[in-house]
């Protein structure tokens, strides 16, 4: 029974609830506990509402507001105000570019854009910038360096700079075994651009740092590896590497005397020739660590095997790698960076930024690469700290002969010579045949007006062309133009021969010079340098290559003067041996055709022959003591050593000046 009665109040509490509606059953259970609640602290329910409704328009003023308005059955007069719906964000504004767009998409929406400088061509131009150097740092290898290269000067790297470290540095510490890949990109940049070859090294010291600081052994290696690579390609100075190693066994621990031995692999054979003392000291150190045997025996036998790595010469440690030694070494640009000092990573240079004078900016990067700012290259040439280069992809000038003449322009600028300029010219001479065609009529012009240049252009015109001659940039029938004789040169004509010998000279030594000289498919060319068709001019060549030091170059010449005299009486008897002949023909004529007169002719023709052949050979005396006697003088004001061998005048020995 009194299960059933609690059966039936549960049921009936059931049918209740469910009679009343959900706001009904929990809003009156929610006030019955306020009631409850107010009760036990108040002790009445009016007195809790009225002390609740003060201390909600208390706290409503306290926060500035108005207290909540009395509640009316009147609807309000004013609608509520409509959100405004955010609007979205265009993907090419975003920091991170947004989703994924086609290059076609890409290229559509740029053509698209009327105003080339608005922010948002900008922003695309500098995600397909990024895109692309990427894309071209992560597919160079030793075989398509040289293409990922001219792909890569074509982007304006002067812009994208921070990107090109930030992937430089992200691929090689993804994969550090074609690190000497990435050093001979940054090497071949870094002799075009220095400042980013400077901005990546500078990141490179403090990621070492870093690594250094936080016992991160993985990243010392990184950065350590990437440094002695580019001290093999001189793009960083070998005191780094010795400061970085001193830092690494001051305090020797495992980690850092690992460190210390990988980045000796890897740059020990060029310490060994630049800075012996120093490695020196550095295994010197090396041998100390490992006598005082405070370390694992896995890091000793590594210093013991380091060792042995000496001993054999690093033979399997060469500098630089086969097929990367890609830049000559005056092109070369060293930068001096201790490894304490503060450095700013420029990591601005990462992210995009609006370029108020972007339009023109790309246009400098352009001209640049044609070569087209002449006043600039004036300008930037004359410090031998900075270095440009001429693009030679995408080179537009009206003809090749207009770039050698801007060429030749600069070097005769400077106040001394610069080598930059002769190598300049030696790459585009090899570079296309016309460059070379342009360099040779120049020459001939150059020399030809050369009277015009002052004594300082005058002789960087001349060290130019003779670096051009040295590398085989321009053919040596050049010299063609030139005739040694007193008449046909001036003073400045003799001292732009003379400077142009004199470092052909210094460039390859005098047996060389000599020996090209002599070259039998040249000697056509070389007859107005060395004239043989008059003796007076060959006596002028002579002197005048003696007079400069360069005696050696007229061995033939001397052998020739001094077997003229021999050849001139030659020439001297054919002459009178011709006349003799018809004579006696002559003779025998007039005999056959009357012979009652011919002792009588014959006496007088003998006697008349007599006399012509006295008065022939006191003329020829005559004339091979003339030319003795202007020899003589001319040795004796030179202070040549000459030997004539006059037989024909009854010098029997001989007259040695």
């Amino acid at each position: 029974i009194c299960l059933h009665f609690r059966d039936d109040k549960r049921s009936q509490s059931r049918s209740r609830s469910r009679s009343r509606s959900p706001e009904e059953r929990y809003g009156r259970g929610r006030r019955s506990r306020e009631r409850e609640r107010g009760r036990d602290r108040y002790g009445d329910w009016d007195q809790y509402e009225r002390r609740s409704s003060r201390e909600r328009d208390w706290e409503h003023r306290r926060r500035g507001r108005s207290a909540s308005p009395a509640k009316s059955d009147k609807p309000p007069t004013e609608e509520p105000p409509v959100k405004k719906r955010k609007e979205a964000l265009d993907p090419i504004l975003t920091r991170t570019g947004g989703a994924y767009i086609p290059p076609a998409k890409l290229r559509m929406m740029q053509a698209q854009i009327t105003d080339k400088s608005s922010l948002e061509y900008q922003r695309m131009s500098w995600e397909a910038l990024k895109k692309s150097i990427n894309g071209l740092i992560n597919k160079v290898n030793v075989s398509n360096i040289a293409n990922i290269i001219q792909e890569l000067l074509q982007e304006n790297i002067v812009r994208g700079r921070g990107l090109l470290a930030r992937s430089v540095l992200q691929a090689q510490a993804a994969s550090p075994i074609f690190t000497h890949v990435y050093a001979a990109v940054v090497a071949i940049i870094n002799s075009k651009f220095p400042q980013i070859g400077e901005l990546i090294l500078k990141r490179l010291i403090l990621n070492f740092r870093k690594g250094y600081r936080r016992n991160d052994k993985q990243q010392c290696l990184t950065a350590s590896k990437f440094v002695g690579h580019l001290i093999n390609q001189n793009v960083a100075h070998e005191v780094l590497c010795l400061e970085m190693l001193t830092l690494l066994l001051e305090r020797p621990t495992d980690d850092s005397v690992e460190v210390a031995i990988s980045f000796l692999k890897d740059c020990g054979l060029k310490l060994t020739e630049v800075s012996p003392r120093g490695i020196n000291a550095i295994f010197e150190r090396l041998r100390n660590i490992l006598h005082e045997s405070e370390i694992d025996k896995r890091v000793q036998y590594m210093i013991e095997v380091m060792f042995a790595i000496r001993k054999d010469g690093f033979k399997d440690h060469p500098i630089i790698p086969e097929g990367l030694d890609l830049v000559e070494e005056e092109d070369q640009f060293t930068h001096m960076l201790p490894l304490e000092d503060d450095y700013n990573t420029e990591d601005i240079l990462n992210v995009f930024k609006l370029d108020p004078n972007f339009l023109e900016n790309e246009e400098k990067y352009k001209a640049i690469k044609r070569g087209e700012l002449m006043t600039l290259l004036l300008y930037a040439f004359s410090s031998a700290s900075q270095f440009f280069f001429f693009f030679l992809m995408g080179i537009c000038f009206s003809s090749q002969k207009e770039l050698c003449n801007m060429i030749l322009d600069c070097c005769a600028q400077q106040r001394t010579y610069e080598k930059f300029f002769g190598l300049l010219a030696g790459r585009f001479c090899l570079l296309k045949k016309d460059y070379m065609e342009s360099f040779e009529a120049i020459f001939q012009e150059q020399y030809e007006t050369i009277h015009r240049l002052e004594t300082n252009k005058l002789r960087n015109v001349s060290r130019m062309f003779a670096h051009l001659l040295y590398t085989d940039s321009i053919p040596w029938s050049v010299l063609e133009c030139v005739k040694m004789s007193e008449d046909t040169t001036t003073s400045s004509s003799r001292i732009f021969v003379k400077i142009l010998f004199q470092e052909l000279c210094a460039y390859m030594g005098l047996p060389k010079l000599n020996e090209r000289l002599k070259d039998m498919t040249l000697q056509s060319f070389f007859e107005g340098l060395f004239p043989r068709d008059n003796p007076r001019n060959t006596r002028f060549a002579i002197n005048f290559f003696t007079s400069i030091g360069l005696g050696g170059l007229t061995d033939e010449l001397r052998e020739h003067l001094k077997n003229a005299p021999k050849m001139i009486m030659t020439q001297n008897q054919d002459v009178e041996s011709s006349d003799s002949s018809s004579s006696s023909s002559s003779s025998s004529d007039s005999s056959s055709s009357d012979s009652s007169s011919d002792s009588d002719s014959s006496d007088s023709d003998s006697s008349s022959n007599s006399d012509s052949s006295s008065s022939s050979d006191s003329s020829s005396d005559r004339a091979i003591k003339e030319d003795v006697i202007i020899v003589i003088l001319c040795a004796l004001y030179c202070n040549i050593k000459v030997t004539f061998y006059l037989g024909q005048l009854n010098v029997e020995p001989c007259i040695v000046i």
